[in-house]
């Protein structure tokens, strides 16, 4: 039982970290409509950013203070996000208002490689560290029900209660505030938006903002993870099947989907793994995202569309 529990408890900090990747393809998507692939770019070029600009600031200040320091490039890393925001608003999407679905979409794309480019260029292209002081250390719960205790891992712990906060913070965002009905007011009809007064170029760029931070977020916890490097922009891939399962429209669905994602790929690889020789863990999202475009396409929450002809 104590085993099960830990693989369980893997799997729910697993699913946090797939939903808060997720969660940037679902704002954009929300207030614009556009399904953007670039967020796993601005994911890598965030982290990037967090990761030099940590390394940087003790040599440029002489600040010796880690914990200092890395505010400081946490503070520069914002801006920084919230330059490239306004820089794709005012280069590429100002242009294509009202256009087709299919032409933002190839316009994220060329984003994307235009980003990985960009990264590497101006942050080099070595494997980095980001230490933002998280523990690493494993940590023992349960242990006066369980012999040993339930291993859990302190940093996946920190990880998951950060990516929650985020999430719960962007959902009141969206369902609370002006701004935010705005944005979702935007994203169900462009031209009745601008008809009634509503900035669209502006909406625009605080979404993008919004996902920038975000995305910023998302390169800090996997950075401390699994290192700094250019096979981090994949990790949007591993974000695709949640939003399959919860929506694309949804922000609670990027939560739900994200946790039984994650929690079925460890499930699945510790118990079903044996019997067909692993790599269960590999492929199990996208075979139940295939399930769930076959029999739900919409996914858990998100809203059925009805075109008229």
């Amino acid at each position: 039982m104590a085993f099960f529990l830990e693989t369980l408890f893997g799997g729910l900090m697993a699913g946090m970290l797939y939903s808060l990747v997720a969660l940037g393809f679902v704002l954009i998507y929300k207030a614009s409509g556009v399904f953007n692939f670039a967020q796993g770019a601005m994911v890598l070029v965030a982290a990037l950013c967090m990761a030099r600009f940590a390394e940087w600031i003790p040599g440029w200040t002489g600040i010796d203070n880690k914990l200092l320091a890395n505010l400081m490039a946490f503070a520069v890393s914002v801006v920084f996000m919230f330059m490239l925001a306004w820089v794709i608003e005012r280069l590429v999407l100002r242009h294509l208002v009202n256009q087709e679905g299919v032409t933002l979409l190839m316009a994220t794309l060329g984003i994307t490689y235009f980003l990985d480019g960009f990264g590497q260029t101006l942050f080099g292209s070595d494997i980095y560290k980001i230490d933002v002081g998280m523990p690493k250390d494993p940590m023992f719960l349960l242990e006066g029900i369980f012999e040993g205790g339930v291993l859990i891992n302190q940093e996946d712990v920190i990880a998951a209660v950060v990516a929650a906060v985020l999430v719960a913070a962007l959902s009141l965002f969206f369902q609370k505030t002006g701004t935010g009905r705005a944005l979702r007011a935007v994203a169900d009809d462009h031209q009745a938006a601008q008809s009634i007064g509503i900035p669209l170029n502006r909406i625009w760029v605080i979404v993008w903002c919004v996902a920038g931070i975000t995305a910023l977020v998302a390169g800090i916890i996997w950075g401390s993870k699994l290192g700094v490097q250019f096979s981090l922009t994949t990790v949007a891939l591993r974000a695709l099947p949640v939003i399959i399962l919860g929506g694309l429209t949804s922000v609670p669905g990027a939560i739900i989907g994200g946790l039984i994602i994650g929690v079925g790929e460890k499930l699945s690889e510790v118990y079903l793994g044996p019997l067909v020789g692993g790599g269960i863990e590999i492929w199990f999202a996208y075979m139940l995202a295939l399930v769930f475009l076959l029999f739900r396409p919409q996914g858990l929450f998100g809203e059925k569309i009805i075109d008229r002809v």
